[in-house]
């Protein structure tokens, strides 16, 4: 077959600020998935993308190319309207485990296709594992069977979805490409449109434990994200949401795990209940179910019950106890004042040490390892009181991550430190 482009004329288009046909990006999408393109011309293809940007067209057609270069579910026989959410990835960013049956409580229909852990953010389907005999991978016929049952489903991306992604996503990873807006909002949205919800709200995380450090980047991402989605008829909206300090009181799968079931009994950390709130008021929003008070399905039962039903379809226990760690170990407060800075970076990083992520995807990790804290920006503490506990299965990891909380917390006294807003902006109509 003689291919119609030369994977070195489209490289050189991109170096020198020129602009891909949508031709041009379908091939060289379909190219390089095919093993046309090699690795090492992709690579300077996002090179060029990271250095020199795409237009939103370019944007649009390089996430649609990624789309066709696999299967794109079909919800299309349930009688309720399915919405998504997807969040950049924080620490102690667990939403999605009270988020998903607290909106299918309200009679919509939630396919949330999740992922793992990779660095100091955790992954969804790590949390989920910590229940003894939960199931991550389900085939697109079970998850439909659930969605029709239950109203929704947390799971594993099957291979079949916009594989083009997945390779881009590996070759990203070891040359220095992944902080390309163009190429994460494409790899994002590809596999959120593949997935065939007709509704999606994006969290963008901003901020210190956040990838996305300011809120003109977040706001630049949100907003590519949110024409993407419009543009491929999902409708789409995007909040940005601050991780300057950790949320909720727990990082950690198991600890993150238990925190959830405290939001869905009516409890729980209240920076958590109300971003969970937030967020599902928008999805059942933008599937025409408006008018009601979200929080009350927190605190009478329902999404509970919810949850207990999407936990067992999906052969999880919750009657067995949650891991709990071998080891702990407090850190208290220096000082007496008002807490002003509380690090959301430090915090993933010890929790990773710990054994709570991975360094690299074919790693494990510790169900049960991760780091507690009572803390939060402008509350005042006693010298002394504990602030951290760390959590492992392994004694010998503990230097590491305390190294890593050396400077994570900062007393002031005096003056008084104002808590910083939880929703930062909203992006979309």
């Amino acid at each position: 077959m003689i291919e119609p482009f030369s994977a070195v004329d489209l490289i050189s288009t991109k170096r020198d600020f020129g602009e891909l046909s949508k031709v041009e990006i379908d091939w060289i999408i379909d190219a390089y998935v095919r093993g046309v393109v090699a690795d090492e011309q992709m690579s300077a293809m996002a090179m060029a993308i990271l250095l020199n940007g795409m237009s939103m067209r370019e944007i649009v057609d390089w996430t649609q190319a990624m789309i066709n270069s696999g299967e794109r579910l079909d919800f299309s026989s349930l009688s309720a309207a399915t919405v998504d959410k997807h969040s950049t990835g924080g620490v102690g960013d667990m939403i999605t485990l009270p988020l998903a049956p607290l909106v299918a409580s309200f009679g919509a229909a939630v396919p949330q296709l999740s992922g793992r852990g990779l660095g100091h953010t955790g992954g969804t389907l790590d949390k989920l594992e910590a229940i003894p005999g939960w199931q991550a991978n389900l085939t697109n016929e079970q998850m439909l069977n659930q969605l029709h049952q239950v109203g929704a489903v947390i799971c594993a991306a099957g291979a079949g979805l916009a594989p083009a992604d997945k390779k881009l996503y590996a070759l990203r990873d070891v040359t220095g490409t992944v902080p390309a807006i163009p190429l994460i909002a494409s790899s994002i949205m590809s596999k959120k449109i593949a997935e065939g919800t007709s509704a999606l709200v994006l969290d963008v995380k901003v901020g210190s434990g956040a990838f996305m450090k300011t809120i003109e980047q977040a706001r630049t991402l949100a907003k590519t994200m949110v024409e993407i989605g419009n543009a491929a008829g999902v409708k789409t909206k995007a909040l940005l949401t601050n991780m300057e300090q950790p949320l909720g009181k727990a990082a950690g799968n198991a600890l993150e795990l238990r925190q959830a079931i405290e939001v869905l009994n009516g409890a729980g950390p209240q920076d958590v209940i109300d971003l969970t709130v937030e967020l599902a008021t928008e999805m059942l929003a933008l599937v025409g179910i408006t008018g009601i008070d979200v929080k009350e399905n927190l605190e009478n039962g329902k999404a509970l019950a919810k949850w207990q039903q999407l936990i067992s379809a999906q052969n999880g226990d919750l009657s067995k106890p949650l891991p709990a760690a071998k080891f702990t170990h407090q850190i208290y407060a220096a000082d007496s004042g008002t807490i002003a800075k509380f690090d959301a970076l430090s915090v993933g990083i010890a929790a990773w040490r710990l054994g709570a992520g991975r360094s690299r995807k074919e790693d494990s990790v510790q169900a049960a390892a991760g780091v507690t804290w009572t803390i939060e920006l402008g509350q005042k503490i006693t010298k002394g009181e504990p602030i951290l506990t760390l959590h492992t299965d392994e004694e010998s990891r503990f230097d590491s991550a305390i190294a890593a909380l050396e400077s994570s917390v900062v007393i002031s006294q005096g003056e008084s430190v104002a808590k910083p807003n939880l929703i930062l902006d909203r992006i979309g109509e």
